[in-house]
């Protein structure tokens, strides 16, 4: 059987001799590893188990990369075959983990590029230490079918959507006013297109901030000439025919959508207009598959994820640890890129048996990307809460969330963008 670029062999025997380290993902997080790793040791055994290529790119370039006009192979820094090399890792490219038993410590895997799984054998790899780095996979509600809508979580995803936008200006509804769907829709507006973004709540990153910040974020995209329709959900997407015979032509989209806003001026309009539209981007949120967490026996939750001890970060199962999108430390997500490098160190020293002091995690500052309006973020922000303004004018807003100890929890700073002189 081939897996990958590798002649792996039946289902009774190992890929390797030795079983060393396995690591399943080949995003940031996996890769961070590897480096923490081999910055210790240069010589133990290292396997990377990746359902694509494996090439390494920066992730958080997908929102802003359009404008950029840049393609998918412009953010690849080196192929999955030239990375693995150069670390001296065993790489299974285009490979899933079917299952994990724990106890033999033995992965199950199966080609992802196979043409019927029925008629395909599976083949096994031991393990040592198994560094669960898979990432977690965007929401589709019912709402949005998978076969309509786009999604910029993965480089192979933007890049087939780059292709199509690169054909000329086009309409494009992103459903998720997030951090992430936020930042495209105003990446997607400098690259000449038009966009309609779409959330629940009433305004941008209503999740995260207070409806002070939060309106000042609204008139910021509004401003730019972004459709924002706030308030509302999405209730179907269909596909129109144009009528054209051309078989690459994938017609229009009809996004119908109502109001879910309890406010007053709407609260007759329940029902409006559908957009017509060439795309929709989904940006609904994020949740970890749960089929190899439930096979490793570890601690999960589907909505934030693998459940790791704070300092070691290792998972409730033995010999397994976990890092980045799929992981949560004390119930809370960890997806955020700022902390992989610690996170990893603290793997590595683990796993290698060396004295470390325990990963001690603090919550990244974040910003958003957009130029309409300057919003940086410190601390653990959530909307609903004892925020109290700390400065406010027409160019900056200083909001701070207390504790129940009246005690600063998290700070959020807005400002105007600063306009260069002409």
């Amino acid at each position: 059987m081939s897996i990958g670029n590798q002649s792996v062999p039946s289902a009774a025997s190992s890929i390797t001799s030795s079983a060393g380290i396995v690591i399943i993902g080949a995003g940031l997080a996996g890769w961070h590893v590897i480096d923490a790793i081999r910055a210790k040791d240069k010589d133990i055994s290292i396997t990377l188990i990746t359902a694509d290529s494996g090439d390494r790119y920066h992730k958080p370039m997908l929102t802003m990369a359009i404008s950029q006009n840049k393609r998918a192979s412009d953010l690849v820094r080196a192929t999955g075959v030239d990375a693995a090399k150069a670390a001296q890792v065993t790489l299974l490219a285009n490979t899933h983990v079917t299952d994990i038993d724990a106890t033999a410590q033995q992965l199950q895997l199966i080609s992802a590029l196979r043409s019927d799984p029925v008629y395909t054998n599976y083949a096994t790899i031991n393990y040592d230490k198994l560094v669960l780095a898979m990432g977690a996979h965007p929401i589709f509600p019912k709402s949005l079918p998978e076969d309509l809508v786009w999604h910029v979580n993965h480089i192979e995803r933007f890049g087939q959507l780059q292709e199509k936008l690169a054909t000329g200006s086009q309409h494009i509804a992103i459903v998720g006013a997030g951090m992430v769907g936020t930042e495209i829709a105003e990446d997607l507006l400098k690259a000449g297109h038009q966009v309609t973004l779409i959330d629940l709540n009433d305004a941008p990153l209503s999740q995260m901030l207070p409806a002070k910040a939060t309106a000042r974020i609204a008139e910021a995209v509004k401003s730019q000439g972004i459709n924002f329709l706030g308030g509302c959900q999405v209730s179907g997407i269909t596909r129109i025919s144009d009528g054209s015979n051309d078989v690459n032509n994938d017609g229009k989209l009809q996004v119908s959508y109502e109001s879910v806003s309890s406010s007053v001026e709407n609260a007759e309009a329940q029902q409006f207009e559908p957009l017509i539209v060439d795309h929709v981007i989904a940006s609904t949120g994020l949740t970890v598959d749960d089929k190899l967490p439930t096979a490793a026996g570890v601690e999960f939750n589907r909505r934030t994820g693998i459940e790791v001890d704070a300092p070691t970060l290792r998972t409730t199962t033995a010999n397994i640890y976990a890092i980045g999108d799929c992981m949560s430390i004390n119930g809370v997500a960890c997806r955020y890129v700022a902390p992989l490098r610690a996170q990893a160190a603290t793997i590595a020293d683990d796993i290698l048996g060396l004295e470390h002091g325990g990963y001690e995690h603090k919550p990244p500052m974040i910003r958003l990307k957009n130029k309409a309006i300057s919003v940086m973020v410190t601390g653990v922000p959530q909307a609903n809460g004892n925020w109290q303004v700390a400065t406010e004018s027409d160019d900056e807003l200083i909001m701070n969330l207390l504790d129940d100890n009246n005690e600063v929890s998290a700070t959020v700073t807005i400002k105007a963008p600063v306009t260069p002189n002409v």
